[in-house]
Order: C-alpha cells, then structure tokens, then sequence
C-alpha cells in the first residue's frame, strides 16, 4: 500500500482541485510521492482536454487593475472562467487569474481572442491556461476582457458569496469632477446593472422596438386611440428608466437619478463596464 496520509489527499486536493479519488489513485501509482502525484493529475488532465471542451465553465471570478495612461487612467476588466465554485477559490486558479490580469494590462489586447494570443513565460498565454486546465481537471475559458479610459477610472469589485472571489466587476470612467462619486456610481452599477450610459447611446433600432412593444401591449390592453401617444411616451421613458444609468434612480438616494447626483458634483460619467461571470 502506497504510503500516503488523509493530510497528503487534502493537500494535493488543494494544488490541484482534482476530486478525491483521482487524487488517491494518482497517489497510489507515485507511490505516495505527492510532486509524481501531481504530475500525473496534470498528463491525465492534458488527455482529458478534449472532454473538458463540452462542459460549461459558468463559474470563476473577475479582476480589475489600473493604471496610470497619457490620457489620464486605464482601468482593465477580466473574467475568468471555471466549472465549479471549488476551482474558482483554488491558489492555482487565483494564481491563473492575477498571470491573465497582467497579460491584459500589458499587452492592450481588446478581447479574448488577441488576449489568448500574447505571449507569457515564453508561450500562449492560451498554453498557460491550458495547462492550468490540466492541472485543475476542470475546463478553464478566459471569457472577456474590457478596458476604459478617462480622466479618473473607478473599480468595484463584488463577492456574491464571501467564501469566493469576486463575481461582479465594474469599471467606471469619469471626469475630474465625476471622480468624487465615481466608486459610488460603480456600486450602484454592480446592483442595478445599466445598459446604456445615456439614452442617445441606445441603438435606435432598440428604441424603435420598444416603442412598437409599447403600442401594441397598449392596444391590447385597449386604452382610447387619443391616449396612446403619451401612453406610449410613458412606457418608453420607464424604459429609459431601468436600463440608462444617467437616468436610473441612484441607490444610496433613490429620489435621485444617477444624473443629478453628478450634476451635484459638477461632473460626468464619460464610460462604464459591467461583468458578471456567468451573465
């Protein structure tokens, strides 16, 4: 019998995030060499890529930075993606996640794919991803990455369970007098998430569709022909409402709108970014 103790499975569990009995037959055939142990998890997990690539990796974290750019700051947002919550507080995968930060701020790449491309170590950072997969028996995916410039960047990030890393990122871009209440601002992003700064930012074909929505939930509902235009304007504007940040009510003062609390300040948000993992 391979001399190895409970201590010894916890352990490797934790480099690893591999689950007990592959930890146990891996130290049964190294013999209770733990470092051989490992090695064995990472060939397996290498063989067993192609599986990993049908399964969801819904779980993980976000992570942020930033710095200092000629035009002021530059705030990066990443998400990481793992299949379970068990990965998502492993050291291996947190170490995963800061190597993806940093090869995001540097490299300038705009989204997952340029980002999978730059080099890290002498290789991919996809290759270092990949091999983490291996290690961690678990399907890894950088999803997204996102940047944003302004005179003052902003970041929040929030924990939806307190035993995990964070799970919602907000980055927010604002001008010098913006700065004050720009934390602010990206908290109430993280809770009402906006889609849109403005309302001159939505599509118009989004304006239209809803519009059209609008009129014909209100014929349904057979209010007088007269009443339909404000009806209409009315529903549009609730539209408005719940999705413009500018024009959503501010959560540490709801009789506010995000907008006059900035106007309060003598400021403007000129950017924002929201992610959630998963969404």
């Amino acid at each position: 019998m391979a001399n190895y103790t409970a201590a010894d499975i916890k352990a490797l569990r934790e480099r690893t995030g591999a689950g007990m009995l592959d930890v146990k037959k891996a130290l049964d055939e190294a013999d209770g060499d733990a470092e051989k142990a490992l090695e064995i998890i990472r060939v397996k997990g290498l063989k067993g890529v192609s599986k990993r690539e049908g399964r969801a990796a819904s779980d993980g974290l976000v992570a942020a930075d930033v710095q200092g750019s000629g035009e002021g700051q530059t705030g990066v947002l990443v998400e990481i993606n793992s299949e379970t919550d068990f990965v998502a507080k492993n050291a291996t995968f947190l170490a995963l996640a800061d190597k993806v930060l940093a090869a995001a701020v540097s490299s300038g790449a705009s989204d997952a794919a340029e980002l999978a491309a730059t080099q890290v170590d002498g290789s991919t950072l996809q290759t270092v991803v990949d091999e983490a997969a291996a290690t961690l028996g678990e399907k890894i995916a950088v999803r997204r990455v996102a940047r944003v410039t302004g005179d003052n960047v902003a970041t929040y990030l929030h924990k939806v369970n307190k035993d995990l890393p964070p799970q919602v990122g907000v980055l927010v871009a604002a001008d010098a007098g913006g700065a004050s209440v720009a934390k602010d601002i990206a908290m109430h992003i993280a809770a009402y998430s906006p889609t849109y700064l403005t309302r001159e930012d939505v599509p118009t074909e989004v304006v239209d569709s809803e519009r059209r929505i609008a009129e014909e939930t209100s014929r349904n509902e057979g209010k007088p022909e007269a009443a339909l235009p404000k009806i209409i304007e009315g529903r549009l504007n609730g539209f408005f409402k719940e999705n413009v940040l500018v024009e959503q009510a501010f959560a540490k003062d709801p009789k506010k709108t995000v907008g006059q609390v900035l106007t309060e300040a003598g400021g403007t948000v000129t950017g924002f970014v929201r992610f959630r993992v998963g969404a």
